[in-house]
């Protein structure tokens, strides 16, 4: 879909863009056919601008080095999806587990790294360190609220910039297709459920941390890291599904995305529902942990 845009390029709206695809300039290769043909070329009656040669040539020379926050940075954000399907070989499903929401003596417990292939995960106390080099690795980072929530904590705790990746927020881009609510609700409308994690929220993730460091218990940790990484696994599923609904609404719809299975990979960890009950128990007298 990437190279079916025109939209970062400068003076062109989504009604022009719509307009060049009438008249059949649907792809840069088509642009760049016109350009060199034509000593004036036209696009609906109008000579189109000199800039678009140059427009183009940078748009092939950003996509050839994959540099994937070139296009973040000069489309629409409610147009960032079109990079998805380009950039997903290069692509970050991230999601991280904290103490609270980000105040003073808050820290990040676990975070959990997918990449279409391989599941990465990264524990407060062991290989935490390990994450600012993985995740450098990627040119573009899929998240859940992670505009709001997970970057800029990761940035605060490791103290890091991520503005070299571009970023997709399904959290918006699943709200603009009717989708609302918090992850869970949003894999609920789609289809995809979790099975005994059903019941774990981002305040049991912490009572599971709690009862993890307070106790030893190992099966909490297990079953904080099996929640957090299915948050993750799950994001390329849902980023698919965004992507073909909104490629429908183009003359592109034949660009549809095959869907990944679900789970796209295994979680080595598993849930334990003695311990969910146990935390769930102690919500309701008042007492947790």
């Amino acid at each position: 879909m990437l190279k079916k845009t025109f939209l970062h390029f400068p003076g062109i709206g989504l009604k022009t863009e719509r307009k060049l695809w009438n008249e059949g300039i649907c792809s840069w290769n088509d642009l760049e056919n016109i350009l060199g043909m034509e000593k004036e070329p036209r696009f609906a009656g109008k000579r189109l601008p000199p800039s678009f040669k140059n427009q183009l040539e940078i748009s092939r020379k950003n996509y050839e080095e994959r540099k994937a926050n070139f296009f973040a940075g000069r489309l629409p954000p409610n147009q960032v999806w079109r990079l998805f399907a380009d950039f997903r070989g290069s692509a970050a499903f991230l999601d991280i587990e904290t103490t609270g929401l980000g105040g003073d003596g808050d820290h990040i417990t676990t975070i959990s790294l997918y990449d279409g292939r391989s599941l990465s995960y990264y524990v407060w106390g062991e290989n935490m360190q390990d994450f600012p080099r993985d995740i450098a690795r990627y040119s573009l980072l899929v998240t859940y609220n992670g505009k709001c929530f997970d970057l800029p904590f990761i940035e605060r705790y490791f103290k890091i910039k991520l503005d070299q990746h571009a970023h997709l927020d399904l959290r918006f881009i699943l709200a603009g297709l009717g989708y609302k609510g918090g992850l869970k609700s949003c894999e609920k409308q789609l289809g995809i459920n979790r099975g005994d994690l059903e019941r774990v929220d981002g305040y049991m993730a912490v009572l599971l941390w709690q009862e993890y460091r307070r106790h030893g218990n190992v099966r909490a940790l297990e079953t904080l890291l099996s929640y957090n990484m299915e948050d993750t696994v799950n994001l390329e599923l849902l980023a698919c599904l965004a992507y073909n609904e909104l490629i429908a609404s183009t003359p592109f719809r034949e660009c549809k995305l095959a869907l990944p299975p679900s789970p796209g990979v295994e979680v080595p960890f598993k849930a334990a529902p003695e311990i969910i009950e146990k935390l769930r128990r102690g919500l309701k007298s008042g007492f947790a942990g």
